[in-house]
């Protein structure tokens, strides 16, 4: 995959770029076929105690973050919203209802971010100018996508995660911030590390569950001193909630990616917002 790169204008020492995915345990793409969209409304939601908790951490640690967050969950709590905005972080958007771009059409995809544009704007009183794909979705198929988030204001998305994954990834995508599309619309990729013949993934979700955390402290600090970048992390408000409802049906390997180490994500993100310095990943781009 082919993009320009663009100039790092990141101070030093580097200032990573913190980032939640607000969504709620039951939205999650690997249960799509568990839990139907007109399911949702029956279920009650969590996502609104794990953000107020995510907001209390980032306050004791002094961190601004960005929140990328499903127009449906704006649409029903856009008191939680106007909460995170008047903390002074960045609101962005994860799409209507964590669709996959690969299951949308061009017009499809054009009205889901208008709407959940709008939707953000009017609960947050922010100016909505990032996007992120629901599982990273945009890929070499679908690049339109970020043609039409240009067309609709959207100044940056963080949607190619460039590695090679079952589900998503464009492994030869730069892997670091470009510019991509006959707009050339800003792309900021989740950080990963060069090892080997391959990029590995070291921006959180589920690797950062899974590896040991000392492995994702190095991870990041490699990507700050040997790459002279600022890393890209995120996490969902679903992995600091341990008590979550669990959901029938589930393959092996679905329950393993999403149930697994759940009780030691708050403990480690402590760490990790301790350890390097963090910011909105407007500031951190120097996106406004």
């Amino acid at each position: 995959m082919r993009g320009t790169p663009v100039s790092d204008v990141s101070a030093s020492p580097r200032v990573n770029a913190m980032t939640i995915d607000v969504e709620d345990y039951f939205q999650v793409s690997a249960f799509e076929r568990h839990v139907t969209f007109s399911d949702w409304d029956r279920i009650q939601l969590r996502v609104g105690r794990n953000v107020s908790r995510i907001l209390a951490l980032l306050d004791d640690h002094n961190v601004k973050a960005t929140f990328f967050v499903l127009g449906w969950i704006a649409e029903r709590l856009p008191e939680m919203v106007r909460a995170i905005a008047d903390k002074g972080h960045e609101i962005a958007s994860h799409g209507f209802k964590h669709t996959r771009v690969t299951e949308q059409q061009r017009d499809d995809f054009r009205r889901d971010v208008i709407e959940t544009k709008r939707l953000l704007e009017d609960a947050s009183g922010q100016e909505v100018i990032g996007y992120r794909a629901a599982s990273y979705s945009i890929n070499e198929g679908n690049l339109w996508a970020l043609d039409v988030l240009a067309e609709t204001g959207h100044r940056y998305s963080s949607s190619i995660y460039p590695i090679k994954h079952d589900l998503y990834g464009i492994p030869d995508a730069p892997r670091f911030r470009f510019e991509v599309g006959s707009s050339r619309l800003t792309e900021i990729p989740i950080t990963t590390v060069a090892m080997f013949g391959r990029n590995w993934p070291f921006g959180g979700g589920g690797y950062f569950r899974l590896i040991p955390y000392f492995l994702s402290k190095w991870g990041v600090d490699h990507v700050n001193r040997v790459d002279g970048q600022s890393a890209i992390f995120y996490f969902h408000p679903w992995e600091l909630d341990p008590d979550q409802p669990r959901i029938t049906g589930l393959s092996l390997r679905t329950k393993f990616r999403h149930y697994l180490n759940l009780s030691r994500v708050e403990g480690r993100l402590n760490r990790l917002l301790t350890d390097f310095q963090w910011d909105r990943m407007d500031n951190v781009f120097d996106l406004r």
